[in-house]
């Protein structure tokens, strides 16, 4: 039987597994609940993944994990947590001196998501506790209720002797801690730091808006009715009374926790549980707290509400309407607001406005075909209308139409984000797809890069727009973990792929042939596609490769798809040579990535979606050391690339006269970059987007990825093999 059983629930991240595994006290057990990364489990025996469904929620996983472990003693850490170094050594130690207990209650600290200086709240309740093992009569207020489940130990024999678990719900924190306060009979405390907590942006979210707060009086009362079981002293009951009825109070003085309608009930309900519980002998706190006490004793809410109503007047008052240009736009723009949201109406917009692309665009398909009952209106600049497709109803940004469909419209969806002035109306749906995989540093985490913070702007109102997701789209593990640190909100994380690289695994080769017609590309040639990425610290585009002395080292056989970034346009100057095809102007990425036979690249984010071809990529990677320091990347792209990797233009024409960008090593560099990158993009992620978003289908539900091993990319146009063998 292992010292610890260490319970993760809810698709813990793998930095809390690996706080965890990397601890010097080495005997203990490792439960991650719900999907455990299999890496972890491969490399540790000490890891038992436990299956629990997502219908469960937080307190179903942790019960889960209850049920599975074999542990002298529980330790739970939420997904987000790590366990701080050393913390099981001295968990280990402190009960090597106090002897068995039935709870060890340590310190945490909860670290602010992004600057500021960690906070240890419990320091200061656990200084007045007895040095040794005690009885809970010795330290009353000691209650469980102001310390979470996480970060404290608890004997697995006496959790199951009572038959503790975590009640279903919300708030369950509140419930468990509080009923193994009651029942326990010995208890001691650990002074030093066990767990670091990650502070959300937005806090908790179950101290958000809802109907869910009722569930609070749900715990306390369970807590309190068992303590009255118990004949728990009043020197034990007082304390826990109070600070139950802490939380109870500040939920029902809050402005936006608790709907209008259900703060009356919620009120007379918690007075009706003060009386009924309140000890004889129980003194009410000084100050305005104690009003708020009276109050609620008597069941006076109207003179409760008019106490706060002062405080909801100011936080009303700060709730403005965002202002659109000019004033009869915004004026108009008022006016859609107070008309009811069009169940039926979803609005979508790709690159700001530039056109009909990427995944709004594959999603927009796609709903026609699943939701046809959905209408859809694309917006666009006004110089793009002539390139929509035929059929497209559109909206020109900064038109009237386009405030009317933003004002009213059910479904939001886009790959980069809509302006500041757009209101998240209550029953909305917003969905940002984003459009590509973050290689490089992105949101808040641009901070630390001066010359990307200057271009971006004010940091709170992105996060202001980052606000109004309802829904966040992730084509990889990376990915997840990039956007959760740099566009920290209440958003569900959708990984579902990216609904654009769908055609990779749909096209045929009659559709390959298309697109090559359609681009220029010479029947028989092998076309390199070169994507290069933007650079911040350029002022204008530069394709930091002489494209033509390329041609003339590979020969006649190759020819150059050329494919600017978008912020470039217009600002290059054409291709003279007839082996170079300037692809840049081509609405479709999709195409040009289908067209292409390999994948010359730098850092652009396309290396990603090209990868689910499963064809040749050479890195050209001339200024990486500068890139990394100006612009920040989150891993180390050169230490684990897609292909052959050259620093100079002699070097990549060696890459492809050697025929190393296309031999065995490449395709097992490919291989493993396309197993962790590739992850949730089978050819099915728009399908998955539409019924999850728009028809409203429950998580579990939808049907996960196929695996990398059971998909088929679409056939290049020149086989690898002859390509390579002609180089």
């Amino acid at each position: 039987m292992p010292r610890f059983s260490i319970i993760v629930p809810s698709a813990p991240r793998r930095g809390t597994l690996d706080s965890v595994l990397a601890q010097s006290f080495g005997d203990f057990e490792l439960i991650p609940v719900g999907d455990a990364p299999d890496a972890c489990a491969v490399r540790d025996s000490r890891v038992v993944p436990v299956q629990s469904p997502p219908s469960s929620g937080p307190a179903g996983a942790r019960n889960a994990g209850l049920r599975a472990a074999t542990g002298a003693y529980l330790l739970f850490l939420d997904g987000d947590d790590s366990l701080a170094p050393g913390a099981l050594a001295a968990l280990d130690a402190r009960l090597a001196e106090t002897g068995d207990v039935d709870v060890l209650y340590a310190e945490h600290e909860r670290v602010p998501w992004w600057e500021g200086e960690p906070a240890n709240p419990a320091a200061a309740l656990l200084a007045t506790t007895p040095q040794d093992a005690f009885s809970p009569a010795e330290a009353p207020q000691l209650t469980g209720v102001r310390l979470p489940a996480w970060g404290t130990l608890y004997r697995r024999s006496f959790l199951a002797e009572h038959r503790l678990a975590f009640p279903d719900g919300h708030f369950t924190d509140v419930g468990f801690g509080g009923l193994a306060t009651v029942h326990a009979e010995r208890v001691a405390v650990l002074r030093s730091v066990v767990v670091r907590h990650l502070l959300r942006r937005q806090g908790d979210p179950e101290n958000g808006p809802g109907g869910h707060h009722t569930e609070l009086l749900d715990r306390a009362e369970l807590v309190l009715d068992r303590a009255a079981e118990l004949g728990l002293s009043e020197d034990r009951s007082g304390p826990l009374f109070e600070q139950l009825f802490a939380a109870v109070l500040k939920t029902a003085a809050h402005p936006t926790r608790l709907p209008r309608l259900r703060r009356r009930a919620f009120f007379r309900r918690a007075g009706r549980l003060y009386r009924r519980h309140r000890p004889a002998g129980f003194r009410r706190p000084g100050g305005s707290l104690g009003v708020q006490h009276r109050l609620l004793a008597a069941g006076a809410y109207t003179a409760f509400h008019a106490l706060h109503s002062a405080h909801r007047k100011a936080s009303a008052a700060g709730r403005r309407v965002p202002r659109a240009e000019g004033a009869r736009t915004r004026l108009h723009y008022r006016r859609q607001l107070r008309r009811r949201i069009d169940p039926d109406l979803a609005v979508y917009c790709a690159y700001w406005g530039r056109g009909y692309a990427c995944n709004p665009a594959a999603i927009h398909a796609k709903a026609a075909e699943l939701a046809p009952h959905i209408r859809s209106v694309f917006l666009v600049t006004a110089d793009q209308v002539h390139a929509l497709p035929e059929g497209i109803d559109h909206a020109v940004i900064g038109s009237r139409r386009y405030w009317q469909v933003l004002a009213r419209a059910k479904y939001l969806v886009n790959n980069a984000n809509f302006e500041g002035a757009v209101v998240k109306r209550p029953g909305s749906v917003h969905l940002s797809t984003q459009h590509g995989t973050p290689l490089k540093k992105m949101g808040v985490e641009q901070a630390a890069y001066p010359v990307v913070a200057a271009a971006t702007g004010s940091f709170d109102r992105l996060l202001g727009r980052v606000d109004r997701w309802d829904y966040n789209l992730s084509s990889n593990r990376l990915s997840t973990e990039v956007w959760e640190r740099s566009f920290p909100a209440h958003y569900e994380m959708l990984e579902y792929g990216y609904p654009r690289n769908d055609v990779y695994y749909t096209a045929t080769a009659d559709d390959v042939r298309r697109v090559r017609e359609q681009l220029g590309v010479p029947e028989g040639r092998t076309a390199l596609l070169y994507a290069p990425t933007h650079r911040d610290h350029d002022s204008g585009f530069d394709a930091r490769l002489d494209m033509e002395a390329l041609c003339e080292a590979l020969g006649d056989d190759f020819v150059v798809l050329l494919r600017a970034h978008y912020f470039y346009d217009d600002e290059r100057a054409r291709p003279r040579d007839e082996r170079i095809i300037d692809v840049t102007g081509h609405r479709s990425s999709e195409d040009v990535c289908l067209a292409a036979d390999a994948l010359i690249t730098d850092y652009s984010s396309i290396v990603f979606d090209y990868a689910n071809l499963d064809r040749p990529i050479v890195v050209y990677a001339d200024d990486w050391d500068v890139y990394r320091e100006t612009r920040g990347v989150t891993f180390d792209f050169l230490g684990a690339p897609p292909g052959p990797v050259a620093r100079t233009p002699d070097e990549l024409a060696a890459v492809f006269r050697s025929g190393r960008w296309a031999d065995a090593e490449a395709a097992e560099l490919r291989a493993r970059f396309r197993a962790r990158f590739c992850e949730f993009d089978d050819g099915r992620a728009a399908e998955r987007v539409v019924r999850r978003v728009l028809l409203g289908e429950p998580a579990e539900r939808i049907e996960p990825a196929v695996p990398l091993a059971r998909r088929t990319p679409a056939p290049a146009a020149v086989p690898t093999a002859a390509a390579a063998t002609r180089s």
